[in-house]
């Protein structure tokens, strides 16, 4: 009986690492000209370097998951913040689309802003059922809300471009 939970438990990190993977594999091709182009555009001085974005969307991508992981162990009632937490990687793989693959600065500036809220709605929700999910998703909110600047800048950087 013990082997079956455990078994369980696999399966599902695992499937919910590979459907957040999965998430952040289409924004990435939606990001496929994102070293040229970003390269191309006016950046604020304060703008990261291009290598940075993966390894640390990588890291987010994995807390992440851990934290959806955590909430779906703790509850059989916590479908619906399950299902925010898909809504929201939804809305982030489409950002990517947006603003490198579309140029649509505005739109993807809107995007962030909703990805902001469903974060914030997300978090909240994982901490009731877990405090230690919530936790988690503390540093993609900071990252996206870092982001969120920082695609704004870019956009008023870059009207004819973006």
């Amino acid at each position: 009986m013990h082997l079956t939970i455990v078994l369980r438990q696999v399966l599902m990190l695992l499937t919910i690492v590979a459907l957040t993977y999965l998430a952040a594999g289409i924004g990435a091709l939606g990001s496929m000209n994102a070293p040229v182009f970003y390269q191309q555009l006016q950046q604020p001085d304060w703008a990261p370097p291009a290598w940075l974005f993966g390894p640390v969307w990588t890291t987010l991508y994995t807390l992440m998951a851990i934290a959806a992981w955590l909430v779906w162990r703790s509850s059989k009632h916590a479908q619906p913040a399950l299902w925010l937490y898909f809504s929201q990687l939804v809305v982030n793989a489409l950002w990517s689309w947006l603003f490198f693959a579309w140029y649509l600065g505005a739109l993807a500036f809107a995007n962030i802003l909703l990805l902001l809220a469903l974060i914030i709605v997300t978090a909240i929700s994982f901490w009731r059922y877990n405090k230690l999910a919530g936790l988690l998703l503390v540093p993609y909110l900071l990252w996206v809300s870092f982001a969120a600047v920082l695609n704004f800048s870019i956009w008023q950087l870059n009207l004819g471009m973006l």
